[in-house]
């Protein structure tokens, strides 16, 4: 059995969808639609249980995917040995980033990658979403961690990396400081604390309190969510962020309080379709794409 077929497996298995699964892996949806049939002709039995939209695991792929996981760990770390002993592999590779990193364990891939790779090195260059997909357009980084609304760029390929939700942060003596969550039109009166206009976030909160049935009184708008988080702490408001970032930044003296219905926002990783990779820029997808064992 081809081994590149099961990493395949295991990347299909986690997105449920064909077309995901295919641009993150550099092949063609047609291409690996026929790797996972010629798997499942070699192993005698059907992995996914297949609807017009995605598919789904069976019993035998579930069974069949514990498996493959150690393989594709063991596929990334041989390749790596082998890049690391192979004289003529040297490359750079420059890396766009939303600013929140450490709360999405962005920062902690990167080292491991520059840690196990001693052949390719990392730029880290920081910046809005708007300001990544600039820099991507214009070359200057290869791959970048944006944080996406609904509204996908066709120009792009992207590789699903993690998902947040939208939590509102209010002082600890608040009135609804003790909810277990809340509805936006519950906080129609507040003043809204915000990241900056042209952020991606202050788009999503904008248009949440819109589709609520109100216009927020914003009384502030910076660039760090740290900021934000110690002006409500001081009483000066209320905010609405996501939610890993705010339990990574903030400590006792907030409340950080899911919204209900839940808003969702996928951080994912950016190349230009296209054009081909490097060889480190595929290998640090490998890396971020390393099943949990």
């Amino acid at each position: 059995m081809e081994i590149n077929y099961i990493k395949e497996f295991v990347i299909l298995a986690e997105t449920e969808n064909f077309l995901e699964a295919a641009d993150s892996l550099f092949i063609s949806q047609s291409s690996l639609s026929k790797h996972i049939k010629s798997m499942e002709a070699e192993l005698g039995t059907q992995l996914f249980d297949r609807t017009t939209r995605k598919v789904q695991l069976n019993e035998s792929g579930r069974t069949f995917l514990e498996y493959a996981k150690q393989i594709a760990n063991l596929q990334y770390r041989y390749t790596t040995a082998l890049y690391n002993k192979t004289a003529h592999i040297k490359e750079n590779i420059n890396i766009g980033s939303i600013p929140i990193m450490a709360s999405y364990h962005i920062t902690d891939i990167i080292l491991k990658f520059i840690r196990e790779n001693k052949k390719f090195s990392v730029n880290l260059i920081e910046g809005e979403s708007s300001q990544l997909k600039d820099m991507l357009r214009q070359n200057k980084c290869e791959l970048a961690f944006i944080r996406d609304m609904d509204d996908y760029d066709n120009e792009f390929i992207h590789i699903p990396y993690t998902t947040d939700h939208l939590a509102a942060v209010l002082p600890e003596y608040h009135p609804l400081s003790k909810e277990p969550y809340l509805h936006l039109e519950q906080l129609k009166d507040e003043n809204f604390l915000l990241l900056q206009p042209g952020s991606v976030l202050y788009k999503i909160c904008t248009q949440a309190c819109e589709q609520a049935g109100f216009t927020p009184n914003i009384s502030f708008t910076g660039k760090r969510a740290e900021n934000i988080v110690d002006l409500v702490e001081k009483g000066l408001g209320i905010s609405l962020l996501m939610k890993k970032p705010i339990h990574y930044l903030s400590d006792s003296k907030v409340s950080i309080i899911d919204i209900n219905p839940e808003i969702t926002s996928q951080v994912n990783i950016y190349y230009k379709k296209n054009i081909t990779l490097s060889t480190a820029a595929k290998h640090f997808i490998d890396c971020i794409q390393l099943p949990c064992l």
